[in-house]
């Protein structure tokens, strides 16, 4: 039996509906993370009680922590047999440019981020997105593509023997050890970093390239990621206890709710792992690969420093804080639901309308002499990469 994960390898130019579904899936989490934490649906860990919608509130946190290292998952298992692609790296910025500079002007023209709020700090993040950390997950995942001419190659060469031995003492480092441990080291960024993704990144390179025998099934697949998810939610309530009772580890409460836990790891590769084994039907495939490029940008719509703190309240945070008992966790459920759907749709459709204004400058630029110019100079240099 190979050791490799039997899912079927997608051809040149071809989606994976499976995976893509998957993408769909992880970005909807995301946005639930960003309902429940950027409202006061998650009550404080160090209160005396969380009640029943703040403890099912966690609950759901629980299960939903692993998006953005299932995300960054997919994002690896492609990109470490592609070739590095200059004019993606300037496609990519430019749709975070057009978000940040472009929703940012539309917030403050009307009013939902007040002009006589703004600062210089706000203006210079609208322009330099990437430098100034707009969205900490697409300056980590820029610097990490940025990497990707160094480490591709490696990558791909390595033997099975030497990458086990590059990703463990990765993952030594800044996974396990804090999660044995369970204190607060200095140099612990919780794994909103370029570091950190660049152990998903291995990871996913090492499943695509030798895959595990444990992933062969997909129930244990489901187990990994369930038994992941109620793991990170009893650490976290047991931790939690001790500070009740004992006034200590408040500062290491959520410390299982942070993506370079070796739990909310675990529980992302258990679900990267159940969905590479999914079969999806040609319909539904169709229909899941022509939405799935989009998803990015229901992140950079939502998470705009202009939208971030506004939405959740939009959308119903409100309503459902004003419910408790069996009540509030319906309540809490049919907004999240609510939120969900609005959010990724208005996302998803606001993406295809800014791929239709960028191809339509494009195509007016190209009449642009130096335009062309530039466009040829980044072809030359993508043809060089691919030599």
């Amino acid at each position: 039996m190979t050791d490799q994960m039997t899912i079927q390898k997608p051809k040149k130019a071809q989606r994976m509906a499976n995976l893509e579904l998957l993408r769909c899936i992880a970005m909807m989490m995301v946005i639930v993370l960003h309902y429940l934490g950027k409202s006061e649906l998650l009550v404080d860990l160090t209160e005396e009680s969380l009640g029943s919608v703040g403890t099912a509130a966690w609950f759901l946190e629980s299960f939903c922590i692993v998006a953005v290292n299932a995300y960054m998952l997919i994002s690896g298992y492609f990109l470490c047999m592609s070739t590095y692609k200059v004019s993606r790296l300037i496609k990519l910025y430019l749709q975070v440019w057009f978000y940040s500079v472009g929703v940012g002007v539309l917030a403050i023209a009307t009013g939902i981020f007040p002009r006589q709020e703004v600062t210089i700090h706000d203006l210079l993040t609208f322009v330099f997105p990437v430098s100034m950390e707009h969205y900490w997950f697409i300056t980590a995942y820029v610097f990490l593509y940025i990497l990707l001419p160094f480490m591709g190659g490696a990558l791909r060469r390595m033997t099975k023997g030497q990458m086990q031995i590059a990703l463990g003492t990765l993952l030594a480092v800044f996974c396990v050890l804090k999660s044995v441990l369970l204190v607060r080291l200095e140099k612990d960024l919780q794994g909103y970093d370029c570091l950190w993704y660049l152990c998903v990144f291995v990871t996913a390179a090492y499943l695509r390239r030798f895959g595990l025998p444990f992933l062969q099934k997909m129930k244990n697949s489901l187990l990994l990621y369930v038994g992941g998810c109620v793991a990170v939610f009893g650490l976290t309530m047991g931790l939690r206890q001790v500070y009740l009772r004992t006034g200590s580890l408040d500062r290491i409460l959520g410390i299982g709710m942070e993506y370079n836990h070796v739990l909310p790891f675990l529980a992302a590769v258990g679900l990267f792992g159940l969905f590479a084994l999914l079969k999806v039907g040609e319909r539904a495939g169709t229909f899941i690969n022509k939405i799935a490029p989009y998803t990015l940008g229901v992140y950079l719509l939502h998470e705009h420093i202009g939208l971030r703190y506004a939405w959740q309240n939009w959308l119903g945070a409100e309503w459902v804080l004003q419910h408790e008992g069996v009540a509030g966790i319906l309540a809490l459920a049919a907004g999240t639901l609510a939120a969900v759907t609005v959010v990724f749709g208005a996302g998803i459709l606001f993406d295809m309308l800014r791929e239709k204004v960028m191809k339509g400058l494009h195509f007016i630029l190209m009449k642009v002499g130096l335009y062309r110019r530039i466009v040829g100079a980044v072809e030359k240099a993508d043809n060089i990469f691919a030599e």
